[in-house]
């Protein structure tokens, strides 16, 4: 008899099947959006716009902590994205090892460099 692959006594196979990688989406949309409201709200209420001024903003230890979780969760949301179009769109795996590779690379760099100019504040 063939294994029946439909309904409540099915196989399922796979990495947390997606709810783990959704919920991250939100979560790190609702951070980022957060941050854009705290970024306009500065400059909306501030009234020295000259470099100076900003880098003020920025200066403040609280704001720089805020900016790298906000960064980090960008990355990962990010992260989250590619990783999920190589493997919906590219069917070689070893070009889709590699892309995806590439990808976490290229976000690691983002992300140094990011703490670099941050802290260079």
């Amino acid at each position: 008899m063939a294994q029946n692959n439909i309904g409540p006594k099915r196989l399922v196979v796979g990495a947390h099947y997606g709810l783990r990688d959704w919920l991250a989406q939100r979560l790190t949309a609702v951070l980022m959006a957060i941050y854009t409201f705290v970024l306009l709200f500065s400059f909306l209420t501030g009234s020295n716009f000259t470099y100076e001024g900003w880098a003020g903003v920025f200066a403040q230890q609280w704001f720089k902590l805020f900016s790298l979780v906000t960064f980090l969760g960008l990355f990962y949301h990010a992260w989250v994205g590619m990783r999920d179009i190589w493997m919906d769109y590219v069917k070689s795996v070893g070009l889709r090892l590699t892309l995806q590779m590439a990808t976490i690379v290229w976000l690691l760099v983002c992300a140094a460099w990011t703490v670099q100019i941050l802290w260079s504040v």
